[in-house]
């Protein structure tokens, strides 16, 4: 899993609530389980009509935001379904970090587990970011997750809460293979010491 530390880049405005997880990648996109090449069916439904042309307004189709790895959303993004596909697609597509007021709870742990930094925010800070958001590509957001802010291009700053725990994770791109290869001496050890003790196991 990729590190993440300081992340300056452009934030893509997405003012919805209620996003659910089939928003975030439709059900018949589920079919893999390759989390690379997702990113070209992130929000399906929205970015493209049924011949599968790009809808020239939606947000990620805006030459502004195809580069987009930050995205500033609204009230209880990643409801519904819990797939793990939906921060699969967001990260393909390079989306890093995603700030809003509240998460469902199973798509914010998933995110954490996938390298992708979830950032909860009160409203007034949201309506900061996504007026910001809105300057375009010019105007890029800094996440500092060691310091745990959020600075707008014009340089307001935002404090943010996390767990240290994922914190941790995060700053040294650890999911939860790598936290249990953190451990392999000691398993190599504990395997070693129960075929001498039991070798018929």
């Amino acid at each position: 899993m990729e590190k993440f530390t300081k992340l300056t880049g452009i934030a893509a405005p997405m003012p919805l609530v209620n996003i659910d997880t089939d928003m975030i990648i439709p059900k018949q996109f589920l079919k893999t389980i390759q989390r690379s090449g997702l990113g070209k069916n992130l929000f399906d439904e929205m970015r493209y009509d049924r011949e599968g042309i790009e809808i020239a307004d939606f947000v990620l189709n805006q030459s502004a935001y195809r580069k987009a790895e930050i995205l500033v959303a609204g009230d209880n993004f990643g409801c519904g379904s819990s797939r793990e596909h939906a921060p699969w697609a967001l990260l393909d597509f390079g989306i890093r970090c995603v700030i809003s007021t509240s998460f469902a709870d199973i798509f914010f742990n998933n995110c954490f587990k996938n390298g992708i930094l979830p950032i909860v925010l009160p409203q007034d800070q949201v309506d900061v970011l996504m007026a910001d958001a809105r300057k375009g590509e010019n105007a890029r957001v800094t996440v500092d997750l060691e310091a745990q802010t959020v600075t707008t291009s014009d340089g307001r700053s935002f404090g943010f809460s996390v767990d240290p725990h994922r914190k941790h994770c995060l700053m040294n791109g650890l999911d939860d293979i790598g936290l249990t290869l953190e451990k392999a001496a000691a398993i190599d050890s504990f395997e070693a010491k129960a075929t001498t003790l039991r070798p018929w196991a």
